[in-house]
């Protein structure tokens, strides 16, 4: 065997493809050619005859990144190895032992949707569900059966496991099992149902477990930290007690946990074999030094199980520029400065399909593809519909037009937009709980702040190529608005920046990305109310940081639109050694209603890692509602010293050391003089006149020693 295949590895990636037959854990951190180790290992192992490529099964979670696979085996000399996805091949096996296990009839119909039958289970339970509903039942079902949770089990399940289903646990439980009934009398099966009887197959027929064992020797399986339950279950019964089974994973991206995806099993890997070989991947190819250093610092904080897995990633690229981090006064300012700086990377020669917008929730899309059609950039929508394009947002439109009829004039715009809305069942209170039903309601709460930005600007703007036109701030001047708005963002665009959700983004990469609407609320989502969700929060954070090849972009708007109420910075954002500032280049001459140009230093909170902007906090180096972890002795000792010092200098209190610089004191506890440097209140100065004071109270001397021992403090 020639050296075509284990020359160009570094020394990770070639312990993990030479890692002797066995359990093979090979912990891959973003952009470390987690592809490259594992198709160089089935081609090593093929090429040097330890095993054949027909007895090779590896299991992919998208046909892409199968198809990615089977190429590069190809290339690499090594065709014929199965490369699928955990369905696609359970598909494939049911398909071909239907008639030993079925007692002879073919494999039942495949339904592609649960909708159809979870709304017809629904109704023979007495629950109206519509189609948002229905698409929150099915996630529902879909997250039990993938967990193994039979209908019985459901609500004890759901209740543990802090699910928020669109019903009660027990009405869902109701539906589950009426669902399952209905399936089993049109007899048609659903996904989960393929990879149930491609376990049960293996398991509870013997001459099916020979075949497909002796088939299939050796396994792959990607992206591990995504695997669930039902697909462990049927990946052990692949293996019937084997363990020639090579892994790869980031537990740092778990970031569908709300599926039944669960990292444990990439977590107790080594616990489970004890006998495998791990190796981690940390040598960085995809981003430049400054990305890679930003992503390290996003998931040094992160805590829970996934952290014990934890990879520090080395940049193996040329430095680039520094990430820079933004902040805007609303999300429309933030937006329209993205947008220009898009305009400006596309000039520069950066193609416009190696631009990417990430941001938490499909319902932020709307302010991006407003602000890029504005600015003529060409923009496509990853995972999602365009915003005009939604069902939710059509039937609103149709509501809203039907509503200029009755609505009484001077009815102020938002009164009469969310009014017109009621009639499809929105309500501007507490979102309702279920993902699709949640994700409903946001996009129509974008709406009426659409309406309520429309209401607040000048009333003559510069609209399009027209010129100016008068503002009409009613429903009907509204109307028009989300109408033009319609015509002019449903322009297709073959090629363009794309504007994509952080979990849609995952396993993509480009040139440039901007991270927008980085403030708590929203990234952490304030549904996030548990620290598992939180930490699941953060990695979401740093799957999108690790996007990035070259150039990042990270921003938030202080308040969601003009005038509005201030918004905390997102809590998981590092703190910067320079401060950034919004300069996003001269606006287009339209009138301006904000500046966006800000300097703000940043600091984190040294609990939560939250930024902090207020001056109180920065002092005291964490956010307000952080516990504290005040030393109470030490604190009395100082605010006794101060007065002491003050009385002799014949000054206020404050004058020496103010309140806050006492308590932050008290609560840090600096152990070398240069970390009062670190303390806001405490410059060169102050240092120099009364550190060796402070830090002799820190170490534990009393008020009368300190002061016996340091009379030359007063500086007169």
């Amino acid at each position: 065997m020639g050296d075509s295949v284990i020359s160009g590895l570094d020394p990770d990636q070639l312990r993990a493809v030479t890692a002797p037959a066995g359990p093979v854990c090979i912990l891959a951190g973003a952009g470390t050619g987690k592809t490259r180790a594992v198709t160089h290992r089935i081609a090593h192992r093929v090429r040097s005859a330890e095993i054949s490529a027909r007895h090779v099964l590896a299991v992919t979670f998208t046909a892409r990144a199968a198809a990615e696979m089977r190429a590069r085996l190809a290339a690499l000399g090594v065709p014929g190895v199965q490369a699928r996805t955990f369905h696609a091949a359970a598909l494939r096996q049911v398909r071909y032992f239907a008639p030993r296990i079925l007692d002879g009839r073919a494999m039942p119909q495949l339904l592609e949707s649960k909708a159809r039958l979870v709304t017809l289970a629904a109704g023979r339970t007495g629950v109206r569900a519509d189609r948002i509903v229905a698409r929150d039942l099915a996630g529902e079902i879909e997250w039990a059966k993938s967990s193994l949770v039979e209908p019985g089990e459901y609500p004890v399940a759901a209740v543990k496991a802090t699910r928020e289903p669109p019903l009660a646990p027990e009405r869902v439980a109701e539906v589950f099992a009426e669902y399952e009934r209905v399936k089993r009398s049109q007899g048609v099966i659903d996904f989960e149902d393929m990879l149930r009887a491609a376990v049960w197959g293996i398991e509870e027929h013997a001459d099916v477990a020979e075949e497909v064992r002796s088939q299939y020797r050796h396994f792959v399986v990607d992206e591990y930290q995504d695997v669930n339950p039902l697909q462990q279950r049927l990946l052990d019964a692949w293996l019937g007690g084997r363990d020639d089974l090579t892994v790869v994973g980031d537990a740092s991206q778990t970031i569908y946990s709300f599926t039944g995806a669960t990292s444990s099993y990439l977590i107790d890997f080594a616990r489970r074999f004890r006998n495998a070989t791990v190796v981690r991947l940390t040598r960085d190819y995809r981003s430049t030094p400054q990305v890679v250093a930003l992503a390290n610092t996003v998931i040094a904080a992160a805590r829970g199980a996934e952290a014990r897995l934890r990879l520090e990633l080395v940049g193996q690229r040329t430095p680039g520029p520094e990430p820079e981090l933004r902040i805007f006064a609303d999300e429309p300012d933030e937006a329209a400065a993205v947008a220009r700086r898009c305009v400006e990377l596309i000039r520069s020669g950066t193609p416009a399909r190696e631009i990417a917008v990430l941001f938490r929730t499909n319902a932020q899309s709307e302010a991006y593809e407003a602000a890029f059609t504005d600015a003529r950039v060409p923009y496509v929508v990853q995972g999602a519909e365009r915003f005009f394009e939604r069902t939710e947002i059509r039937q609103a439109m149709i509501a809203l037009r039907a509503a200029t009829r009755s609505t009484p004039s001077g009815t102020p715009l938002r009164t009469a937009v969310v009014d017109a809305l009621a009639a499809t069942g929105w309500a501007p209170d507490a979102p309702p709980p279920g993902g699709a039903a949640r994700e409903r309601w946001e996009a129509l709460a974008a709406l009426v702040q659409l309406a309520v930005d429309f209401a607040a600007v000048p009333e003559i703007l510069p609209i399009g190529e027209g010129g100016a036109v008068q503002r009409d701030a009613t429903l009907a001047g509204f109307n028009e608005e989300l109408a033009r708005r319609a015509a002019q963002q449903h322009a297709p665009a073959l090629e363009g920046v794309t504007l994509a959700s952080l979990h849609s983004a995952k396993g993509l990469e480009w040139d440039a990305v901007f991270l927008v609407g980085l403030a708590d609320g929203t990234l952490p989502t304030s549904y996030a109310r548990t620290p598992e969700a939180l930490e699941e929060e953060r990695r979401l954070l740093y799957v999108g940081v690790t996007r990035a090849r070259h150039w990042l972009w990270l921003s938030y708007g202080q308040s969601r639109s003009p005038g509005g109420r201030p918004r905390r910075p997102c809590r998981f954002m590092p703190s910067f050694e320079k401060p950034a500032t919004a300069t996003a280049g001269p606006r287009p001459e339209t009138p301006s209603r904000k500046p966006d140009r800000r300097r703000v230093p940043i600091a984190s909170c040294r609990v939560c890692g939250a930024t902090l902007l207020a001056g109180a906090d920065r002092k005291l180096g964490r956010c307000p509602g952080c516990p504290s972890d005040l030393d109470e002795d030490l604190y009395d000792r100082l605010v006794d010293w101060r007065a002491r010092v003050a009385g002799g200098q014949k000054v206020p209190a404050y004058v020496v050391l103010t309140d806050a610089t006492l308590v932050a004191l008290a609560e840090r506890r600096p152990s070398r003089p240069e970390q009062l440097l670190e303390i806001a209140g405490i410059g060169p100065r102050k240092q120099r006149l009364y550190g060796a004071s402070v830090m002799a109270l820190i170490g534990g001397a009393t008020v009368d020693e300190v002061t016996a021992q340091k009379t030359s403090e007063n500086p007169h």
